[in-house]
């Protein structure tokens, strides 16, 4: 870092030599790209709130007619580009499907007026929008406008702050193990991989364990939850442990950085992708932080419904970490040596050799 804030001139014999910055330069440039970091943090905590809310989602509706056509009329009037309609023949067809979460919400539309269809354990935001757009399509067509809650969260933890509040605990949890077991099981491949393993499982049981007896965030499904978090830890530590053995302590710091500035905000899991502008929300599906969220979701309130794609993309990050491992290890058996490469030696330090005797007194004559 030194080498940084000097200039190569050269000397009176034609060698470059290193002259200091101006101090008032070097703080300069510090100050401008911190500056640029702060503003790049801002956009990506920031945007994707202010940006949020509902558009394109899914949602049924069920209706006879002239009756339906007029109030998916209305619904677009109500709530331009926020929903796409689907039709369903009936009013069970929509739960399942709900259910199944291949829709987030829905209206019955008949003679009584407007029946919304909710699920709250999916997102309290996308309920609320639901039930607000009904209420403003209710006031114009005249109707009156009734909520069921047809997936609903726990008595004891009815906005979803439990599972909400997963996004920095799990990224936080899968950042320090990898840290931690590499200063305890410092050349131990096995054991390291073991301990990481090891670490995902029992926070995945101890997460479950605190939703389900302390926070009462959920009522059933504790093995599946712990099993959905337990991958969502081994998804973010084996890559950044894989990362770190075969690129050293840059390779660590960058995924790191990456899961903690872009896969946190934008993970999620309080109000779920849909509810975040289009690109940002997919884009947060595919990173550890966002696919666990979702898959943690799914298995407390929906039985597994809709998180095979998540379920796939933890299990792909994992695969990805283990890769990495092993081109790690490859190169340092490569080298001639079982250091691990996150020492990151500057390959520039020069190594003392030995002086043997001889050449001493050969130096010396």
């Amino acid at each position: 870092m030194a080498g940084a804030s000097r200039t190569a001139i050269p000397d009176a014999s034609g060698r470059a030599t290193a002259r200091p910055l101006h101090p008032a330069l070097s703080v300069a440039g510090m100050t401008l790209g911190l500056g640029v970091i702060l503003v790049l943090l801002l956009l990506v905590f920031i945007m994707p709130s202010l940006k949020s809310g509902p558009h394109d989602l899914a949602v049924g509706v069920v209706g006879i007619g002239s009756a339906a056509d007029g109030f998916e009329d209305e619904l677009e009037s109500a709530a331009p580009d926020s929903y796409t309609p689907q039709r369903f023949g009936s009013e069970e067809e929509l739960k399942e499907a709900i259910g199944d979460r291949d829709v987030v919400g829905g209206f019955v539309v008949d003679e009584t007026g407007i029946r919304t269809l909710v699920a709250g354990a999916g997102s309290t935001a996308i309920s609320g929008a639901l039930t607000g757009t009904a209420e403003a399509v209710g006031r114009v067509i005249g109707a009156g406008v009734s909520v069921e809650d047809v997936v609903p969260l726990p008595e004891s933890d009815p906005t979803g702050i439990g599972i909400g509040g997963l996004a920095f605990p799990l990224v936080f949890g899968g950042i320090v193990p990898v840290v931690a077991f590499r200063k305890v099981l410092p050349r131990s491949d096995a054991g390291y991989l073991t301990g990481l393993l090891v670490f995902a499982a029992v926070g995945g049981l101890v997460v479950a364990s605190v939703l389900m007896f302390v926070f009462g965030s959920i009522e059933s499904a504790f093995l599946p939850v712990a099993a959905a978090m337990a991958l969502g830890i081994a998804a973010l530590a084996l890559p950044l442990a894989g990362l770190q053995k075969a690129f050293g302590t840059k390779g660590f710091t960058l995924g790191a950085m990456a899961m903690m500035f872009l896969g946190n905000p934008l993970a999620g899991i309080s109000t779920t992708s849909a509810w975040l502008p289009s690109g940002l929300g997919v884009f947060g599906q595919i990173l550890p932080p966002g696919a666990a969220g979702t898959l943690v979701r799914s298995a407390a309130y929906f039985d597994g419904a809709g998180g095979l794609v998540a379920l796939l993309t933890l299990v792909t990050w994992i695969v990805v970490g283990l890769l990495l491992y092993a081109v790690g290890m490859r190169r340092a058996r490569a080298a001639g040596t079982t250091d691990d490469p996150s020492s990151d030696r500057d390959a520039s330090t020069p190594t003392t050799l030995p002086v043997t005797g001889d050449v001493r007194q050969r130096a010396a004559d």
